[in-house]
């Protein structure tokens, strides 16, 4: 029997792949799901092995197919307050509530629902299904993802990412770099703090840099723009280090997003900071003493979404949808990753991105209807 979108959801949500732990039930899930249908799924594991991104083809082996991608991971529920059981989907006033309903797994339980649909259809070109692991962890698995797609599959037309859009057609969204920066200090007591270097202090200081850029962004930026807010912006999330109120801190450490608009080169954001440490920072630290310094690691790199020039995806979406507005985001998806790769590519799925990592997530059984139409009608254009 076919199970309908509903009943695939509540198979996914059961699922608590949260990013931090391995995403390998649910993508055997799939991958097991597809075979008793005699499709074959291709999995892409991890480097460490502990993680899996899955692909596989329904129609003739052929050029001008369309992806269909989403994201098997979901973010974390401690420390937040759900009226239901975030694992188990539950319905209340026409919304489905669960961890993931949303983000994105209303999505994938469409995709995979209508599978028996796919392969009953007269496919001219076909239709690719990509599941990755780690979206919510800056993307980590869709780059092995796209290599593997593309060695394997005939070149697309288009790419549909399915994040929530409320099927509006969005077709650009911003680029982002996360940053670990690492101070090291020299310790002292605090009574003699001229003796010391405090690695707290400094990292107060370069946090304070970010944000002045972030403030000259604001202040530069154009209103005409599409983005909220429509400027580059540099944030701290996280930040720690020393060991005592009276000791000049030796160590300190803070995390960094950048998030620039698609534009712009956000490596020139990433070399302005380098060379600020390098150029005002570090001479400073070292002329108290020789072994201070600041080091930066660069945690992830996750591309931006341009909006293409008569894009083929672009086309595709708003001709099936109606949708006819501009659409861009400030949050980061896989888009940009298959748009490097050359594949037309746009944002389009069910769901409102507002539930998205909220307490009682959740997607309206209408917006999951809503995607079951566009996915037919794009399984239609295919066989045209």
């Amino acid at each position: 029997m076919q199970p309908t979108s509903r009943e695939m959801l509540e198979r996914l949500v059961a699922f608590p792949s949260v990013s931090s732990v391995s995403n390998l039930d649910i993508i055997a899930f799939c991958r097991d799901w597809l075979a008793g249908h005699g499709v074959e799924a291709r999995i892409v594991p991890s480097p460490e092995g502990d993680k899996a991104n899955l692909f596989a083809t329904i129609g003739p082996d052929v050029p001008g197919g369309i992806v269909l991608s989403g994201h098997t991971d979901v973010v974390p529920v401690e420390g937040q307050a759900w009226t239901s059981d975030p694992f188990r989907l539950t319905e209340r006033d026409g919304r489905l509530y669960g961890r993931g309903t949303c983000d994105m797994k209303g999505f994938d339980a469409i995709v995979l629902a209508l599978v028996p649909e796919m392969l009953a259809a007269p496919l001219r070109r076909p239709i690719h299904i990509a599941l990755s692991y780690d979206e919510e962890i800056a993307c980590r698995g869709a780059p092995h993802l796209v290599r593997a797609m593309g060695s394997r599959v005939a070149p697309p037309s288009s790419v549909i990412v399915g994040e929530p859009t409320r099927l509006a057609v969005v077709t650009g969204h911003k680029a982002s770099v996360q940053m670990m920066t690492r101070l090291t200090g020299y310790a002292v007591h605090s009574s003699r703090m001229d003796l010391g270097v405090s690695a707290v202090m400094t990292a107060a200081r370069l946090i304070t840099w970010l944000d002045d850029r972030t403030a000259e962004n604001r202040a530069a930026a154009d209103p005409s723009s599409a983005f909220e807010p429509p400027y580059t912006t540099l944030h701290c999330g996280i930040m720690g280090g020393g060991n005592a109120v009276n000791t000049v801190a030796g160590q300190a450490w803070f995390s960094t997003d950048i998030r620039s608009l698609p534009t712009e080169d956000i490596w020139v954001w990433v070399e302005r900071y380098r060379a600020h440490i390098r150029d005002a920072v570090e001479p400073a630290m070292r002329a108290v003493h020789p072994g201070a310094g600041v080091e930066i690691e660069i945690v992830s790199d996750v591309p931006g979404l341009r909006p293409e020039a008569e894009g083929a995806a672009e086309g595709l979406c708003r001709r099936l949808t109606g949708d006819n507005g501009t659409h861009v985001v400030s949050y980061g998806t896989e888009a940009g990753l298959f748009q490097n790769a050359g594949w037309s590519t746009v944002v389009c799925g069910p769901g409102d991105i507002a539930q998205a990592h909220q307490p009682d997530e959740f997607i309206e059984i209408s917006q999951l209807a809503a995607g079951e139409a566009f996915l037919r009608r794009v399984i239609a254009e295919l066989c045209a």
